[in-house]
């Protein structure tokens, strides 16, 4: 009998827990259900969204060997702060044998000059020396005449008249002689003037080709563009490095972040840009974040991708697209830093703003 009376407690007290149990259970789903009916009916939801925020990479615009790594991992730098330093005595040399070349173009442009000064003094000296030629020319032309006259009289003989011939020819010929040297050493001047405008040429090139080098200089001392926070650090020290090679990435601090929300292609139907926008974080659901519409795709997520869908061919599945919407963060700086890239977020867009706002 006393084996029968406990066997009935225990099956009173298990059916008043199981009654107390599923009470709470339906108190529990009725409360969830109104909830998620409210929502539903006052919210248009999702939690296809994520914080994202400008993640640019830090390049090397030269290559060489790292001398020095100057931040560390997560680390928040200001912009024009060093984070690498690249070995930089090859530039250097090269930018020393380029002003060395420039020199030397230089002193070249001297030796020309001097060169031409040289041939104008005797350009002159020519010049002079044709003038008297012309002029012993012009006498012996007038001795030559004369002879001729008494020679037709017979009053001189033919071989004096062959003497003053053959002097006025010798004469003639010198002063072709000088005007030939003047003209050569006028072209060699002209010539002189064109290879002067060569080596100047050449010396503006060796100068813009030691801006490049002095750029080049430049580059091997690395620092933050903006302000931010460094990313994971892969880079160490003795490492050779290429152009061009991803070092490390920074994360901007200096633009505000945003919420790329994929919503339904149905449920965009009365969203418009400046819409407020309620946002919870997974990592923070006890924190109301708010935010506005800034801009709708153009087109659905899967019209950017890189083989879009094509629905002309094969059996056709209907399947509901996703469109991004861009959401800013409204609030307080120190919210804000909560949220990094990547996280996942719910987001909530009220509906009826357009009308309540008409």
């Amino acid at each position: 009998m006393e084996f029968k009376q406990k066997i009935k407690i225990t099956d009173r007290v298990i059916t008043k827990v199981s009654s107390v149990v599923a009470g709470i259970t339906i108190i529990g789903v009725s409360i969830w259900g109104i909830s998620a009916l409210w929502r539903n009916w006052k919210y248009e939801h999702t939690n296809d969204a994520q914080v994202q925020e400008y993640i640019n990479p830090v390049i090397a615009r030269v290559g060489g060997y790292i001398t020095e790594v100057a931040f560390e991992e997560n680390q928040i730098v200001k912009k024009g702060d060093t984070l690498l330093v690249i070995d930089n005595r090859e530039y250097i040399y090269e930018e020393a044998q380029t002003e060395a070349n420039i020199q030397k173009q230089l002193a070249e442009i001297d030796v020309v000059e001097k060169t031409k000064h040289t041939l104008a003094a005797d350009a002159e000296a020519t010049k002079s020396k044709i003038k008297t030629n012309e002029a012993k020319v012009w006498k012996q032309d007038l001795e030559y005449d004369r002879y001729n006259k008494l020679y037709q009289v017979e009053s001189a003989t033919a071989q004096q008249l062959e003497e003053v011939k053959s002097t006025l020819d010798v004469y003639k010929s010198e002063l072709n002689a000088a005007e030939k040297s003047y003209q050569a050493a006028k072209s060699k001047i002209v010539d002189l003037d064109a290879q002067k405008g060569v080596l100047y040429a050449e010396i503006e090139r060796l100068k813009a080709l030691k801006q490049r080098k002095n750029l080049d200089v430049g580059y091997t001392v690395i620092t933050a563009p903006y302000n931010g926070r460094m990313g994971k650090r892969t880079i160490e020290m003795g490492q050779m490095i290429n152009p061009g090679q991803v070092l490390a990435y920074i994360v901007n601090d200096e633009t505000p972040k945003w919420i790329v929300a994929n919503f339904k292609e149905t449920q965009i139907s009365e969203m418009r840009i400046g819409n407020s926008v309620k946002l919870i974080a997974d990592a923070y659901p006890d924190i109301d974040f708010e935010g506005k519409i800034i801009s709708i795709s153009p087109a659905t997520g899967s019209s950017f991708s890189l083989l879009p869908p094509d629905n002309a061919t094969g059996n056709y599945v209907k399947i509901v697209q996703r469109v991004p919407v861009r959401i800013e963060l409204i609030g307080e700086n120190d919210e804000e830093d909560l949220l990094k890239s990547g996280m996942n977020v719910n987001v909530y867009v009220p509906k009826n703003q357009n009308n309540a706002t008409k």
